[in-house]
């Protein structure tokens, strides 16, 4: 027994030998190189005092109620999208009504929004209304209305989010910009807009928030157009905004032909 013990160690040797070699061929671990020092964030001038308000509005959690126009069977996808656009300019004739409105153009477009056969939005031509796209962005498993509409006689892009709640049309969100992309993802509307910087572009993302019952700014960032490298940055206080209708994984209204410029142009700020 005592001589087969040495012969048996050096067998068991030699096959973890083999087997850590065999290992090492099939792509075993290795050094990833020298990892970087990770440095703890450091809190500037501690004694400043905290601001207790915004220093712009961007109007977070604004909802309004639009007045005057129907919801039959709370079905969303009944509503009119042009009585909509209407009656925000019906609401708002500041900004749409007068010679010296900064969207009068809207207003007078707004008569070429209807056809002979009867068909509106992007159907008929020189319409400033953008075809209507229709996703559950709050969960509730009923579809919520995304729509666009030029704001003329600018470069602007204005979109808006409504939602049905108790027999009315709401809306929870707005924006108006110039606009690259808008994207619908899961419960977000994501809104592109061209930067002053080359090769550079905001990103703007608006997600549900079902404490405040509204479509929240939760992501506000500066990357470059291609993806590549994203760099921080902010605009969202620049101006108020809202885009139009690039929206992939959406459907547009039936019976309604999205324009070739639907799937990359919208509003914002």
């Amino acid at each position: 027994m005592s001589l087969r013990r040495p012969a048996l160690a050096v067998a068991s040797v030699a096959l973890l030998a083999s087997v850590t070699a065999a290992c090492g061929d099939a792509g075993g671990l290795r050094g990833a190189g020298a990892t970087p020092t990770a440095v703890s964030p450091a809190r500037l001038w501690p004694t400043l005092t905290p601001a207790s308000s915004p220093a712009w509005a961007i109007d977070e959690a604004d909802t309004e109620t639009i007045k005057g126009v129907a919801v039959p069977h709370d079905d969303i996808r009944k509503v009119d999208p042009v009585a909509v656009v209407r009656a925000e300019i019906a609401a708002h004739p500041d900004e749409y009504k007068g010679d010296a409105a900064s969207y009068r153009g809207t207003t007078a477009r707004m008569a070429d929004c209807a056809d002979p056969a009867g068909k509106s939005g992007d159907a008929a031509s020189g319409c400033p209304v953008l075809a209507p796209y229709y996703r559950d962005l709050t969960g509730d498993g009923r579809p919520e209305l995304t729509l666009g509409f030029r704001l003329l006689p600018g470069d602007l892009t204005a979109v808006r989010v409504y939602t049905v709640e108790r027999n009315r049309l709401v809306r929870v969100m707005a924006w108006e910009d110039a606009v690259s992309a808008v994207e619908l993802a899961g419960r977000s509307v994501i809104i592109r807009s061209p930067s002053d910087l080359a090769d550079y572009e905001y990103r703007l993302q608006w997600t549900w928030d079902p404490e405040q019952k509204a479509m929240l700014l939760t992501h506000d960032e500066m990357l470059r157009s291609d993806g590549a490298k994203r760099t921080p940055g902010t605009r969202a206080h620049k101006s108020p905004a809202s885009p139009s209708t690039s929206v992939p994984s959406a459907q547009p209204a039936p019976g309604v032909t999205p324009p070739a410029s639907a799937s990359s142009s919208a509003g914002g700020r």
